[in-house]
């Protein structure tokens, strides 16, 4: 049975880049779901990194999304686009979404959405697209972790680093990550992480030396960039890989190429957002084999930091752009 829906909704956008407080309620028409596309009723959203990037201006919308913020949400069906058949109203799911997901309602391809389980909050459920879909493909797919392998994280309390920790622990990787802080590191052991680094206190590229008796890890996930890849190599074992997925230490790094054909590295990195949407329903389905029975049986839990409400929106970036939180935040719609 259809729900009726309102004319309007309320979004939280801005018009004008800038700090968190240029996110503003905005009354918009409830978007309607084309084929191939579902509409759902937002009940939680995801604040990514991402997010925080596009509102200061730096990481615009891809073509035909929407400019409102947000890529994951959680939630229920309440309209579905022609063509669309293993999805139906009042389904819960919860999306990879190409933006949108700050707003009560929001359009998701079919394709890129997953099955709520009942054993899982939906405030949890909002909290796993956008950094599952991330570790899997850039871990798994492009880093080619496997089993027995040593995998080194920065940022271990973000959504994506405790995300990459519990992924790697339930494939059998052994996870060093780094922290800002003794408290942090903490918590990291805490989530799963065989060893934590404290770089603020010690160099990571000595400790990694330490941890793995000279022979370094198989596998870097890296989100600094800039003067971190250089150092990013030196824990490099020969045939190791080394996968981008943010640049917050800057766009440009200088490296010695003799250094990388010596050790038969492999670099690479990438963005989710722009990808095709053929791409990310066969990375959705992937996940759906190969990871989602682990979220089904409490196997798979993602480390929830802090809720606020859709309003709130520009304290939940000011939240995140603080750098105290651990794991995720997400907004209740």
């Amino acid at each position: 049975m259809s729900v009726k829906l309102p004319k309007i909704m309320t979004a939280m956008g801005f018009l004008e880049p800038g700090g968190p407080e240029v996110l503003q309620p905005q009354e918009l028409s409830v978007p309607v779901p084309g084929p191939g596309e579902v509409l759902v009723q937002v009940a939680f959203a995801g604040v990514n990194r991402p997010d925080v990037v596009q509102r200061q201006g730096h990481y615009p919308p891809p073509p035909g999304a929407s400019p409102i913020p947000g890529l994951e949400v959680s939630g229920t069906v309440v309209a579905v686009g022609e063509g669309v058949v293993e999805i139906g109203e009042g389904d819960r799911v919860c999306a990879l979404v190409s933006g949108g997901g700050y707003a009560e309602f929001c359009i998701a391809r079919a394709g890129h959405c997953l099955p709520v389980p009942a054993s899982l909050p939906l405030d949890q459920a909002a909290a796993l697209p956008e950094t599952l879909f991330t570790v899997w493909h850039n871990v798994f797919e492009r880093g080619y972790a496997c089993e027995g392998e040593t995998l080194l994280v920065h940022g271990g309390t973000s959504g994506i680093g405790t995300m990459a920790t519990m992924l790697g622990k339930l494939f059998g990787l052994t996870v060093i990550v780094t922290c800002g802080s003794a408290e942090k590191c903490e918590q990291a052991l805490k989530i799963g992480a065989d060893h934590a680094i404290d770089y603020k206190a010690s160099d990571f590229v000595a400790e990694v030396a330490r941890i793995t008796d000279g022979k370094g890890v198989n596998l870097v996930l890296d989100m600094v960039a800039g003067d971190y890849v250089a150092r990013n190599l030196k824990c490099l074992a020969p045939d190791g890989r080394h996968v981008t997925i943010a640049v917050q230490g800057g766009v440009k790094a200088e490296i010695n190429m003799g250094f990388v054909m010596r050790n038969r590295y492999t670099l690479t990195g990438s963005t989710l957002r722009p990808r095709s949407d053929t791409f990310k329903e066969l990375l959705a389905q992937e996940i759906l084999s190969n990871v989602w029975s682990l979220v089904a049986d409490g196997s798979l839990r993602p480390i929830m930091d802090r809720q606020f409400p859709l309003a709130q929106a520009a304290k939940a970036h000011a939240h995140m752009e603080s750098g105290d939180h651990i794991g995720k935040i997400v907004l209740a719609a």
